[in-house]
């Protein structure tokens, strides 16, 4: 054999052994990640491919624990009662879905428009029997825009009205809505809540335990910063977790969130519940996807 003919042998061995090695590492199944860390659907899709449940069953061979996915209640029956079965049969928790999609984002909570707050109810009451089909505990609730020509007070005075009349719906199907503050600064100027301090004193006004906080760490870095703090301060009106890093909401180590220290505190705490992972991946493709999963190994609290 000449050389040239060696050495392409040689690279073309060594480029099978590292394929069926990354292979068998993909597949192989990992160690469980301490925290309940949530992806969703299309965050492993090139890796897995766009079945719903080899998505879930990919990422239960790499230690994640929960799922969630904001879509839900616009699959088909069909895909939820499909999806619902394999995460029950992975050992996989649901988490959070969207209680009222992009009607979230009307003057519903804020204002006095009758109708429209009646739709909120009919609105959760329709995603409850989405929930209870796929198993969720908990469905997210954003609170809509300002009205910018009611006095705040009487707004939050509204929010909680309403919030009062959700928790008789969900609570007694064990269900909890966690009211999501969303940034003002870079991606929902004009929504009603927008930092976890304002979510605090609504939970505390409402005095339901159906009704919690979402604490997404993307948002409040950008509108309240001091994390740790805020965190220990809100804590008993905490309901979930989402992260995502900032600049860019992508995977931790991509922007300037100390995600090691933030995760670690959360963990000694004493937190069970779930961290939903709301972002997109840094870089497209099967070695983006790599990067997120080593992105959480690195900083999950061991």
């Amino acid at each position: 054999m000449q050389r040239r003919q060696f050495m392409q042998a040689v690279a073309g061995a060594a480029i099978g052994t590292s394929i069926a090695a990354r292979s068998q590492a993909e597949s192989a199944s990992a160690e469980p990640f301490h925290l309940k860390l949530a992806p969703h659907f299309g965050m492993f899709a090139s890796l897995a491919g766009a079945d719903l449940v080899d998505q879930l069953k990919f990422a239960a061979d790499q230690g994640f624990r929960a799922w969630e996915d904001n879509t839900m209640p616009t699959r088909s029956v069909e895909d939820q009662t499909r999806v619902a079965a394999a995460m029950q049969r992975l050992g996989i928790e649901m988490g959070t879905i969207s209680a009222l999609g992009k009607f979230g984002y009307e003057v519903h909570f804020a204002g006095d428009d009758a109708d429209l707050r009646a739709k909120v109810l009919e609105q959760i009451k329709s995603a409850l029997d989405v929930a209870q089909r796929v198993n969720a505990k908990w469905m997210t609730l954003v609170l809509g825009s300002l009205d910018p020509k009611l006095n705040m007070n009487y707004q939050t005075a509204n929010c909680i009205d309403l919030l009062r009349r959700v928790c008789d719906v969900v609570e007694p199907q064990g269900v909890t809505m966690v009211i999501e503050p969303l940034n003002h600064r870079t991606n929902h100027p004009g929504v009603f809540l927008h930092t976890c301090s304002q979510g605090y004193m609504i939970c505390r006004a409402v005095g339901r335990k159906s009704c919690k906080v979402l604490f997404d760490i993307y948002h409040e870095q950008i509108d309240e910063g001091n994390l740790i703090p805020n965190i220990d301060r809100a804590w008993n009106e905490i309901g979930y977790f989402q992260c995502g890093d900032n600049p860019g909401r992508k995977e931790p180590g991509t922007g300037e969130i100390n995600y090691r220290n933030v995760f670690r505190h959360i963990h000694d705490k004493g937190w069970t519940g779930i961290m939903g992972l709301e972002h997109g991946n840094s870089r497209k493709g099967p070695d983006g996807e790599r990067a997120v999963i080593a992105a959480y190994r690195e900083v999950d609290p061991a």
